[in-house]
């Protein structure tokens, strides 16, 4: 004979045993769900930006030191993700397709190597190392450099350059370059990238070396 003590703990034991089958499964779909994910997660692509050879033979006059001292960019740039225009008001923002390190600074130290391969021997200083005196401040800023969904990369920007540790201009000008990118993706885009800084770089160096 069955007594109500035996029934309730058969009915203890049994609601026990499902709520922890219900527990064990739950946790496997969760894990499943987890490995799914991650089998389908789209790995993190770095690109940077690189020197670009001069067209001529650097200058060989002597000239008054000239340090590149600042690279200023919008702040919709000034991020790790990779920017694309799609249209007048629209930009893509892509997780997955990041620079190896901040824009400015890549920009900086890459128009740096340009530069240092168009100036005559020892008239440019690089940044933030020491320079003598007398040398001259040349400070870049970037309005736009943003690739848009033709495959074009415009470059807008302003080269100011000032004279001792004073902030008298010496020289200012304004320029728009464009080149082609070639490709659709993150690596093209630094590459255009990279062809209009050079361009930059010989716009200023024979604008200087002039003076």
């Amino acid at each position: 004979m069955i007594t109500k003590v035996t029934f309730s703990v058969r009915r203890a034991v049994a609601a026990s045993i499902a709520t922890r089958a219900g527990t064990a499964a739950l946790v496997a779909s969760v894990a499943a769900m987890t490995l799914a994910g991650c089998g389908h997660s789209i790995p993190t692509r770095y690109v940077t930006l690189n020197p670009m050879p001069a067209d001529a033979p650097a200058a060989m006059a002597p000239m008054t030191p000239i340090q590149l001292t600042a690279v200023h960019i919008p702040a919709v740039l000034d991020r790790l993700e990779v920017v694309t225009l799609v249209s007048p008001n629209r930009l893509t923002i892509d997780e997955s397709d990041r620079w190896g390190a901040p824009l400015a600074e890549m920009m900086r130290r890459t128009l740096a190597q340009d530069l240092l391969m168009r100036l005559p021997a020892g008239s440019f200083v690089v940044p933030d190392a020491p320079a003598p005196p007398g040398t001259r401040r040349l400070v870049v800023t970037v309005l736009n450099a943003t690739a848009d969904a033709s495959g074009t990369l415009t470059l807008q920007a302003e080269w100011t350059l000032l004279a001792g540790h004073s902030d008298q201009a010496t020289q200012r000008q304004q320029v728009t370059l464009n080149a082609a990118i070639h490709g659709h993706d993150a690596p093209a885009q630094a590459a255009a990238l990279s062809d209009v800084l050079g361009e930059l770089a010989d716009r200023i160096a024979a604008s200087v070396g002039a003076r």
